[in-house]
């Protein structure tokens, strides 16, 4: 079982990578219609490379992030983690208070 620690580390983990794998994305729909802008080229490629270092991350102190381009240890860790449908796999969104 996973300590509060661990825990928490893994869902801050979780949470950077889901904001920089959004701005990735983000940038590379703005690059289709904005192919000339090198600030957003520029951002795009930080947040590649920012989404390679969180998933590495992750994947050294949490398991395997997805099924089909992550490395394993023996045996077969995919089915150690809280499948998607469970509520521990679903952060959930924190609201701030005024």
């Amino acid at each position: 079982m996973k300590n509060e620690m661990h825990d928490m580390n893994e869902k801050e983990l979780l949470k950077q990578l889901r904001a920089a794998n959004f701005m990735k994305v983000d940038l590379g729909l703005f690059l289709n219609t904005h192919p000339m802008d090198g600030e957003a080229l520029k951002e795009f490629n930080f947040y590649v490379m920012e989404c390679r270092r969180l998933k590495e991350a992750y994947e050294m102190h949490c398991g395997m992030l997805t099924q089909h381009d992550s490395l394993s240890p023996y045996p077969w860790q995919w089915i150690c983690e809280p499948w998607p449908w469970e509520e521990e796999a679903n952060s959930k969104l924190e609201r701030e208070e005024k």
